[in-house]
């Protein structure tokens, strides 16, 4: 059923002449008369009768009337479901308490009138191709990984320089230095259990090992942060990389350290994708955040993969 032929029924069931819903709805009254009568032919009844005083609803039309202004009601209810303007703006930040967690929370303070669906998507290409299909408006990511250009239809804009820091427990031969140079790490063991193959952090943290000769071991279980901080506390051998703004907490009696790596300092680069054509009012709002408070790229004394999109 053509819900226009059903928008045009119910205006002139309302104005009881033709004339006057032609008028409501901006089309001409031999359209009306075109869409009551087409109508009619799908219904198999007649809806309406003519009068000296314009037209007036037949019983069938009274019936009908009720359950057309209930379809109306529920086709605005439809389409205020996928409104862009009317559902919350859903952004990808691939763990809670990562550096892009902290940045939609720091949005979120500055903009509290906008409702948002925070989601935690695992690889890229499920978080592109979420962008693509609309099932999230926007995702934290490092692009472009060697071998997986984005596609053209999806933008990007590095929004932040996170600069990595050595963790070590108490007994660490380095916890006691107040930073430490990159080229110093050299034939310690870092530690980094559960480096998926194939994700954009395993790319990032390859190319780093490969220029500065570092050693870094993924063997073993992924058991989350919490375990992750009592083997380094316990362990003098083993330290590892997290990002600045990563937020961890840990017992006091555990002495762990995070001390700046310098001379380069590692920065890993999250940029904001989403799709070229995306409506939602909210995302540009988001975008105008983060580039005001978006602080330099490519600074001197830091370094970032060869493959990562500067702008």
């Amino acid at each position: 059923m053509d819900l226009e032929t059903v928008r045009t029924f119910v205006a002139a069931a309302d104005a009881g002449q033709f004339q006057e819903a032609a008028a409501e709805l901006a089309v001409t009254q031999q359209a009306v008369s075109k869409r009551i009568a087409a109508l009619e032919r799908d219904l198999g009844v007649r809806l309406f009768t003519r009068t000296a005083r314009g037209a007036a609803l037949t019983i069938d039309g009274q019936a009908f009337l009720t359950h057309a202004r209930e379809l109306l009601r529920v086709a605005e209810r439809a389409v205020a479901s996928v409104s862009p303007a009317r559902r919350p703006l859903r952004v990808d930040v691939i763990a809670s308490r990562s550096a892009a967690s902290g940045l939609m929370r720091d949005f979120h303070r500055t903009h509290p009138e906008i409702d948002l669906d925070v989601l935690m998507l695992f690889d890229i290409e499920a978080a592109v191709s979420a962008i693509r299909s609309g099932a999230i408006d926007a995702s934290f990511r490092a692009v472009a990984a060697p071998g997986r250009p984005l596609p053209d239809d999806v933008e990007s804009v590095r929004v932040l320089d996170e600069p990595l820091q050595l963790l070590t427990g108490p007994a660490h031969a380095l916890a006691g230095a107040r930073s430490v140079p990159l080229a110093r790490l050299a034939g310690h063991r870092i530690w980094m259990p559960g480096m998926a193959p194939g994700t954009e952090w395993a790319a990032y943290y390859e190319d780093l090992v490969a220029e500065f000769g570092l050693t870094l071991e993924s063997t073993g279980p992924n058991f989350g942060s919490d375990a992750l901080l009592d083997t380094i506390a316990d362990t003098p051998a083993l330290a590892t990389f997290m990002g600045e703004h990563m937020r961890l907490v840990w017992p006091a009696g555990y002495g762990l350290r995070r001390i700046p790596v310098t001379d380069p300092t590692p920065v890993y680069p999250h940029s904001l994708l989403w799709h070229r054509d995306n409506p939602h009012p909210a995302l540009d709002t988001l975008r105008a955040h983060l580039t005001a408070t978006a602080a330099g790229h490519d600074a001197a004394a830091t370094w970032a993969p060869g493959w990562v999109i500067p702008r």
